[in-house]
């Protein structure tokens, strides 16, 4: 039966799942996003535990010894939201805008906000399949220790959907940025891999600088890491934090701030044509 009924077009929502489920499709599809957005956090999850073996880490003698995919689960969790949501996203839409496809769309009823819908539905389905592959490659294959309080899972699914949803929107507002083609690769990912050097994605946070900690908490991707980090380890590593505690009131604080950020930005940088085009 079609959606279309007495000379009327679907609304918002319902557009926007139909949009979704068209992105999923372009997305299994394309296999160097499958790589770089979806398979890249679990193949360096595996690279980093092949490279240390059974080399385990304890950095104080009050905190538990952990193995390197157990202390670099976290990361890759935060750094799978960072490329499916911001990368991801940010590419997508400024090739798309590049290849005349937003042109296109543009010229038919389709609202910015069903488009959004549609992205963000996208990320969301895709974030979720790549966190429950991540997760089920650390435990079965790396032996990793998944915990098993409730409250701990409950603080993942806020950070996740703060998460990915932020990551999204500042995705949607970046791909604003790029003026061609082949320039979106060359102004997203370096930006992208300069945030997960700086945010506790490859070195662990407190070994960095003061100084390099503190221009990093500006951005969004450490509170993602912070937030895993609560989640999957230990207590004790708490006290290793800026501040010795977790502080997920924070973390909570930031992302929702960043959030609004990248909707109010993508709103207003959002066009189906470069004005300068």
């Amino acid at each position: 039966m079609s959606t279309i009924t007495a000379g009327r077009m679907p609304g918002v929502l319902p557009t926007g799942v139909w949009r979704a489920r068209f992105e999923l499709l372009q997305y299994f599809r394309s296999g160097d996003t499958l790589f770089f957005t979806f398979l890249f956090p679990v193949l360096m999850l595996g690279l980093f535990s092949v490279a240390f073996g059974s080399e385990v880490v304890q950095p104080t003698p009050d905190t538990p010894a952990l193995s390197m995919a157990a202390l670099y689960l976290p990361g890759m969790l935060a750094a799978g939201l960072l490329l499916s949501g911001f990368q991801n996203l940010a590419m997508d839409i400024a090739l798309e805008r590049a290849d005349g496809t937003l042109e296109r769309l543009g010229g038919t009823p389709l609202s910015p906000v069903s488009y959004f819908l549609g992205k963000i539905g996208q990320v969301a389905v895709t974030g979720v399949l790549q966190a429950a592959l991540l997760l089920t490659v650390a435990a079965v294959v790396l032996g990793v220790e998944l915990p098993t309080e409730p409250g701990r899972w409950a603080t993942f699914a806020w950070v996740f959907v703060l998460g990915i949803t932020t990551s999204a929107l500042l995705g949607i507002a970046l791909s604003a940025v790029p003026r061609s083609a082949k320039s979106a690769a060359a102004v997203v990912i370096p930006i992208a891999l300069i945030l997960q050097f700086i945010s506790g994605v490859y070195f662990t946070f407190w070994q960095l600088p003061e100084w390099l900690q503190s221009i990093a908490s500006i951005f969004p991707l450490v509170w993602m890491a912070r937030g895993m980090r609560a989640v999957f380890l230990p207590d004790q590593y708490a006290a290793l934090e800026p501040g010795g505690e977790w502080g997920l009131a924070t973390v909570a604080i930031v992302l929702g701030v960043w959030l609004v950020v990248g909707l109010v930005l993508s709103r207003l940088t959002f066009r189906w044509i470069r004005r300068d085009a």
